[in-house]
Formats: C-alpha cells, structure tokens, sequence
C-alpha cells in the first residue's frame, strides 16, 4: 500500500495504517540545526588550545620535556619520521578541523549552493570517519598506564580542551539531522 503523507502541523503525525509506525513526525529543524551549531563552535573553540597548548610535560632521569600536539607532529616531520608525522598531522589535526567547518557551514552558515551540500554532508562524514582525534586521547590514556613507573608525566592544559572538544564534536555529530540542511529549500 502506497501512502500520501499530507501535510502535519505541529503535535501531529503519519502513521501506517496496517501496523501504525511513525511515518513522519514534523520536527523543528531550527532548534536541531542550532543546537548542532552550539556544539560545533564550542568544539572549534576547543580545537585551538587543544592543538597549540602543552599537552604533556615528560620527566624522565631529570630532563623536561614539554610539547603541543601541532608541536610533536612538527618534531616528528622535522626529525624525519614522514609517516607517522603525516599520519599524524592529517588524523589528529587536518581531518577533524574540516568536520568542525564543514559542520558549521551545514548547520550555520549555508554558504555553499544546495547542490553542493549533498557534497559536503559525505565529505564531513568521511573526515569524522577518519578523524582519530577520540582514539588519540585513548592512546594518551594506555601510555600513561603503561609507562606510570618508568616516566613522569604531567598533563598539560590541552588535555582537558582535547576532552571536550572531542566530546563537543561528538555531541554534534549526534545532534546533526542530515535532513535538516535540505527542509529550508522547500
């Protein structure tokens, strides 16, 4: 049986007639759009000092040792390790930046034409997909297990920007309804 969905106001919804599922339940696109927004600008806001800050402080047989994760990668470039230094950069830095913005624009700003949405929407799910800036901060936590009699560490100030961004980035992607960016053309 093919159904017509008529048009639903507000408290109002579709439902099968044989085996009553919800159809369609008109939502306030608004409220998930905005709220995707606030969850990715205080993900963008949290990106900053989680990339630029200290995010750890290493003590071992006496020498210091302090660096930022843009930092580190630029060491490991520097120091010649091109895989792990590029996998690292485009992973933990490069990939999650682009989810943040391309979030931002389809939930914010809609700067792009509704033809080039459709693109960015699966452009910023494969940069979630490839992000790894969560599996990092597991990384962070098994080294700091493993190696807590070894060496000292101090958790730097990024640590507690990293969380929350990669939580905040979470949230949105949570919060993001893909059919939300096309329901204001109609």
């Amino acid at each position: 049986m093919i159904h017509r969905l008529p048009p639903l106001t507000t408290g109002e919804m579709a439902t099968c007639v044989r085996c009553h599922t919800i159809l369609e339940k008109p939502n306030p696109r608004g409220a998930v759009l905005q709220r995707t927004a606030a969850f990715t600008w205080g993900a963008l806001i949290l990106y900053w000092p989680a990339v630029l800050l200290p995010i750890l402080r290493i003590e071992r047989l006496g020498h210091h040792r302090e660096s930022s994760l843009l930092a580190g990668t630029f060491e490991l470039l520097q120091y010649g390790n091109w895989f792990v230094g590029i996998v690292v950069l485009l992973f933990s830095i490069v990939f999650p930046l682009i989810k943040i913005l391309l979030l931002l624009e389809l939930s914010m700003f809609k700067v792009m034409h509704h033809r080039h949405k459709a693109f960015a929407y699966r452009l910023m799910e494969n940069a979630g997909k490839w992000s790894m800036m969560d599996v990092m901060l597991l990384a962070f936590l098994v080294m700091l297990v493993k190696l807590g009699r070894l060496v000292e560490f101090q958790l730097g100030p990024a640590v507690i920007a990293f969380v929350l961004c990669v939580a905040l980035s979470i949230f949105a992607s949570l919060c993001f309804d893909p059919h939300a960016i096309w329901e204001e053309e109609r």
